[in-house]
């Protein structure tokens, strides 16, 4: 494997809209929305959904490096803006392109300063400089999500999506991006989610949205880790509207910080938001270009759908979704001098009757 399992899961929050006069956005930048940043020499590709055939809107770009891997690496997500499509995994695709450095340094016109390539585990080490100008209150929280002690957010209840069968987007060369509608582009910074869970302040706010939880829903979860109740995780069925195990444990996990719109952890264990079928693994196709198996990376989390908006009051555009699961080649697997994006694999969870709870 091109790269050793991720240790620590990092989650991603908002951290201030992208101002274009003011910032100057590149591949190595983690963003929501906007227009995608290829790396150098990839060409730029514009899936179409494999539902209604219409140009996908570009939801997020990561730049996420592996740590035995010299190349350059992003992921960029697209998905379907029609109403009866984005619950769908047919109707969403991944795109991951790489360069190497070398690449990046032929000659052509100037381009802005960058840093040396960061290892998988430094993701978050220099997200929150963005050249923002040194603002005072950034708090790292998400500037413009919910603060520490803020409302809570409203999430979707979700249902699996069985089927992924037809999950491959066709990809067109021939739309140009500036006719494909846009989302409002923000900025993402990232935290370790160890260090979100070691603030006695979050904690004790986690635990209040826990409670909060569990009286509207009628579900006993029981006590956040780090709380001094014993750290069992115990699920208890009480005739709750959502209430089974699979959607609990969800809840606990993602209370210690709810404004959280993405989870990156290559490697490591999805968060499911409803049970999955029994035979996931086999869900998950091999990868379509060195046919080796595919592993999971990231997933966009239920906090990511009130951000989603059409750029400049744009209308016409909207998400619903409960949670995005993206896999990737476990090798990274590049094809020396390429010049185009390799297709991934998500699937998404999502409630068909777009029910919420507030």
């Amino acid at each position: 494997m091109a790269s050793r399992a991720q240790e620590v899961s990092l989650l991603g929050l908002c951290d201030g809209e992208i101002d274009s006069k003011k910032h100057r956005c590149s591949y190595l930048t983690n963003k929501v929305g906007g227009r995608p940043d290829w790396p150098p020499g990839i060409a730029a590709r514009s899936p179409r959904c494999g539902r209604c055939r219409v140009p996908l809107v570009h939801v997020v770009q990561v730049y996420c490096p592996v740590d035995t891997s010299p190349h350059h690496r992003n992921l960029h997500v697209f998905a379907c803006p029609g109403a009866e499509c984005s619950g769908r995994s047919e109707c969403w695709a991944v795109l991951r392109s790489q360069c190497l450095e070398a690449e990046v340094r032929t000659p052509g016109p100037p381009a802005p300063a960058q840093e040396a390539p960061m290892r998988v585990t430094d993701w978050c080490d220099t997200a929150d400089d963005w050249g923002m100008g040194g603002e005072e209150d950034n708090d790292g929280w998400g500037g413009g999500m919910l603060s520490k002690t803020g409302e809570s957010i409203s999430l979707p209840i979700m249902k699996w999506e069985t089927d992924v069968s037809s999950r491959l987007c066709d990809l067109s060369l021939g739309d140009s991006q500036e006719d494909v509608t846009a989302f409002c582009p923000f900025f993402i910074s990232v935290v370790e989610e160890t260090d979100v869970c070691g603030e006695d302040g979050d904690l004790e706010h986690a635990q209040e949205l826990l409670r909060e939880y569990e009286r509207r829903e009628g579900v006993a979860v029981g006590e956040l880790e780090g709380s001094g109740g014993g750290g069992d995780e115990k699920y208890e069925k009480t005739g709750a509207r959502h209430g089974d195990a699979v959607f609990s444990r969800f809840m606990k996990m993602i209370s210690v910080c709810p404004q959280q719109i993405l989870r990156y952890c290559r490697g490591g264990k999805p968060l499911f938001i409803s049970e999955p079928p029994s035979n996931v693994a086999q869900l998950v196709p091999a990868c379509g270009s060195c046919g080796g198996s595919r592993t999971f990376e990231l997933q966009l989390m239920p906090a990511l759908v009130s951000l989603l908006q059409g750029e400049r009051g744009g209308a016409g555009v909207e998400l619903e979704f409960g949670t995005v699961l993206v896999y990737t080649c476990a090798d990274s697997c590049w094809t020396s001098r390429s010049d185009s994006a390799v297709e991934e694999f998500c699937f998404v969870q999502t409630d068909p009757d777009q029910q919420l709870f507030v």
